[in-house]
């Protein structure tokens, strides 16, 4: 089977360096061979580690939530929960089991669409689901027949921050932004500076002009194009309802703090960070956060009201709150399911790595 590195590599050799959003594309998506298109372990023993393997409570409290903004939305039924980025379907099966079990008229009147547009990923997710539940419905892509007009809620967990990001540095002496590119050195791949992509920059961002007299040269940035489209297109089907997405990311200037100098991309090998980026291609996570203004605004733009952004902490917590007085859904919380909400909203956990953006129309 090819690695991506010969893809790459390949690439590299008919058009010279490629932006790192090429790259990482075909070290996470190539077909048959990226990262995420071949049976990765999570949790503990995994590559990374993530809100669903910490255990159904997160699945649960979502599910929560979902039920209270569908039955929000009127006329009642024929709902869809749209789930995009749902790897092996573990969180899909959390929350469906607990619609299933606490929400039954919700659960009866609910359409479950995953959009998925690798086959791969589709395999695992069918293998998890279909079975299960006859109301799970599967679609490459936003707009195709089915998910035009969405009635309901479509979100993301840890999607946007895995998109193809391009990794640009700024040039004090010039006061112009440029893009590292990655090319073959002979025996790696290597970093190469260039002039900005025709991709790059069309989304680059406007600074004041006392801003770009302060950065310091070399300061670092991603700028994801596609997070930004996925949002785009992701709002405009949405008809009626919410649209959400938890993720790694930062807002406002927050990226030009002066401890973010080297921007946020990582690659990650076993829950470690690796010190080369550019290593191994399909061998390794590669993440970069997200861009919550851009989002917002991008969701704005489409017609939507931004409704809140707040870390996962504050989030889930909130949720947790309402629930206990819910006695349809209340659940004994034992030692485990406790522990398990301990880990997800704990500062030092993942409490406040994440933070979660709500849109509405």
């Amino acid at each position: 089977m090819q690695r991506p590195a010969s893809d790459i590599r390949e690439e590299i050799a008919r058009n010279g360096a490629v932006p790192f959003a090429r790259f990482m594309e075909l070290a996470l998506y190539a077909p048959g061979c990226g990262y995420y298109e071949r049976p990765r372990e999570m949790g503990r023993r995994g590559d990374f580690f993530t809100s669903v393997s910490v255990g159904p409570v997160f699945g649960g409290l979502l599910a929560f939530q979902f039920a209270q903004w569908l039955e929000s939305i009127a006329p009642p039924g024929h709902w869809q929960l749209v789930e995009a980025g749902a790897h092996d379907g573990q969180l899909a099966l959390d929350i469906l089991r607990w619609l299933r079990q606490h929400r039954p008229r919700i659960f009866a009147g609910l359409e479950y669409w995953v959009v998925e547009p690798s086959p791969v990923r589709r395999a695992w997710q069918e293998a998890k689901l279909e079975k299960q539940f006859a109301n799970v419905r599967w679609t490459s892509g936003f707009g195709e027949p089915g998910l035009s007009r969405v009635r309901g809620v479509i979100f993301s967990n840890e999607l946007l921050d895995a998109m193809p990001a391009h990794r640009l540095c700024w040039d004090a002496a010039g006061k112009q932004w440029l893009e590292w590119r990655v090319d073959w050195g002979g025996s790696g791949f290597v970093w190469q500076k260039g002039p900005l992509s025709k991709e790059a920059a069309s989304c680059l961002p406007d600074l004041p002009a006392e801003v770009e007299a302060v950065l310091p040269g070399e300061f670092v940035i991603e700028l994801s194009p596609a997070a930004t489209q996925w949002w785009k297109r992701a709002a405009a089907s949405l008809e009626c309802g919410k649209l959400l997405t938890l993720d790694y990311g930062l807002d406002g200037e927050e990226w030009l703090r002066p401890e973010r100098v080297t921007g946020t991309l990582r690659a990650y090998a076993g829950q470690q960070v690796s010190g080369n980026i550019l290593a191994s291609p399909g061998e390794q996570d590669l993440t970069a956060h997200v861009n919550f203004s851009v989002l917002r605004q991008a969701g704005e733009g489409a017609g939507l009201r931004t409704e809140g952004l707040a870390r996962q902490s504050k989030f889930l917590t909130e949720i947790f709150r309402r629930s206990l007085g819910d006695t349809a859904g209340s659940e004994e919380w034992t030692a485990t399911r406790v522990r398990q909400f301990q880990t997800l909203t704990h500062p030092e956990h993942l409490g406040d790595r994440f933070r979660a953006l709500i849109q509405g129309r």
